[in-house]
């Protein structure tokens, strides 16, 4: 029998699988400083060397860099490209715009580029607190009007879907509202936003996160501290949820019940879909900040569902173009 959306937020409905999962996370991360504790440069480094909650990273043969060159500036990127290409998915990473990189995802990145039938690219955007607001929106702004003018020429096709994790789905909102405001582009079949951070000015769920695993509030503070500084948190190209929503492609949302930022992907699925554009929303009860790439049943439920949105996107675009 379907869960009820009450039912969904009940402590009972966290399987055994999760709660042990999270408390086994809990107890490793409570042995190593917390992220607002270092300096963005060590925990990269580490990072890089196998560290931090998610282990070592693994880069696959089958990826390859590639510069894209518009207006003017160079903007790094990886591309994952599998025999059968029906459409383009530009992902933005995560890293609360300080920490992350285009390669740290090979592995999820191959999958949905194999069941989806499209072609990545992950965008090696600047990070703060070395490149502030607004140079990482301005680097995901320019990989999307590259792909604009060169998709077709470049992979075949201008279907196109646009998503990202935490701060990557942060990233693809804002991208969407800029090529809509400044470039008049609408051409974003679909955006898959997972656990985004969509108002940095804090959501209670934010706010009430003091304890939480990964992101805990002091953290979610020094990462707005590092990208922002003192601008002003509700500017819309700051912060999505504050902007006009209308016109915006089909969306789906991915969060689960334990993410400080709960409230930024329920805001922003009603603001969404109050704007008059198409939305799903998606909640894994006992997901923590990160739950995606956990090896937890709600984890792999959650992907195998966004790839299916994905190439569900890229085949409406298609049946759209040819009809």
């Amino acid at each position: 029998m379907p869960m009820s959306e009450r039912s969904i937020f009940a402590a009972d409905a966290i399987t055994e699988e999760t709660r042990a999962f999270n408390a086994r996370l809990a107890e490793a991360l409570a042995q190593a400083p917390p992220t607002h504790e270092q300096e963005p440069a060590a925990i990269r480094a580490a990072r890089e060397q196998g560290g931090g909650p998610f282990g070592p990273i693994v880069k696959l043969e089958q990826a390859r860099e590639r510069t894209l060159e518009v207006g003017g500036r160079s903007v790094p990127a990886r591309l994952l490209v599998p025999d059968r290409v029906e459409g383009v998915y530009l992902y933005l990473h995560g890293g609360g715009w300080v920490l992350g990189t285009a390669d740290s995802q090979d592995p999820a990145l191959w999958e949905t580029a194999t069941r989806a039938n499209v072609a990545v690219v992950s965008v090696e955007y600047r990070l703060a607190p070395e490149h502030p607001y607004p140079a990482g929106p301005d680097d995901c702004e320019r990989a999307a009007l590259w792909l604009a003018e060169r998709a077709r020429s470049e992979f075949g096709t201008d279907r196109l879907v646009i998503g990202g994790g935490s701060a990557g789905g942060h990233l693809a909102a804002v991208t969407l509202l800029r090529m809509r405001d400044r470039h008049g582009f609408s051409g974003f079949a679909a955006a898959n936003l997972v656990f985004g951070v969509y108002d940095l000015s804090m959501t209670p769920s934010q706010r009430q996160g003091r304890d939480a695993p990964l992101i805990p509030t002091a953290t979610m503070e020094w990462f707005y501290r590092h990208f922002i500084g003192d601008r002003d948190p509700r500017d819309p190209d700051v912060s999505p949820l504050f902007a006009d929503l209308r016109g915006l492609p089909p969306a789906l949302f991915t969060v689960g019940t334990l993410d400080p930022l709960l409230d930024d992907s329920l805001f922003m699925y009603e603001r969404w879909r109050a704007a008059g554009n198409e939305g799903e929303l998606a909640v894994y009860p006992g997901g923590i900040h990160g739950f995606i790439a956990m090896p937890i049943a709600i984890g792999r439920e959650a992907t195998e569902r966004q790839n299916g949105f994905i190439a569900a996107a890229v085949a409406r675009r298609t049946a759209v173009a040819g009809g």
